[in-house]
């Protein structure tokens, strides 16, 4: 299973849009990696120490009585890969935050769910409701790296 979508995070040809710098971003999505409890729709707390190799952290994820175990793998200003653990009998599923710049001063955000077991016909039949659930948490992430911009947050 695959799933992706593209989030515009800058336009400079659109003055209703905020400019927001690449280390800005970046310094929010590590928020995302180290704090995920700040977002609104985060886990109740996260334990992130350093993984085996530079740019690399391993998390304990905490929602309730539930826990999850990741590795999150940081390419700095470019890429986050966060791989979890499998969890009773779920398949993990692979997330690729890549930053992208396909012109100066537009930025966007490529988000890449992936999974490599096929699932079962009860999450095939789930899938869309997952995919639209993944979407708004992105774009709700999104909103709150604009919130926190704004209140200067993310500057260096």
């Amino acid at each position: 299973m695959r799933y992706e979508h593209l989030l515009q995070v800058t336009d400079p040809a659109d003055p209703r849009v905020p400019p927001m710098s690449r280390a800005e971003l970046w310094r929010g999505l590590l928020v995302r990696v180290e704090s995920p409890q700040q977002f609104p729709l985060g886990p109740d707390r996260c334990e992130a120490r350093a993984g085996a190799h530079a740019g690399e952290r391993r998390r304990s994820v905490h929602f309730g009585a539930l826990r999850f175990e990741d590795t999150v793998q940081l390419e700095p200003e470019q890429r986050i890969v966060f791989t979890p653990e499998p969890h009773e009998g779920a398949a993990p599923v692979r997330l690729t935050v890549t930053l992208e710049e396909p012109a100066p001063g537009a930025l966007f955000l490529r988000f890449v769910y992936e999974t490599d077991d096929a699932g079962s016909a009860e999450e095939k039949a789930l899938q869309g409701y997952r995919q639209q659930a993944w979407l708004e948490l992105d774009r709700d992430m999104l909103r709150t790296l604009r919130e926190w911009q704004a209140q200067g947050r993310l500057a260096g």
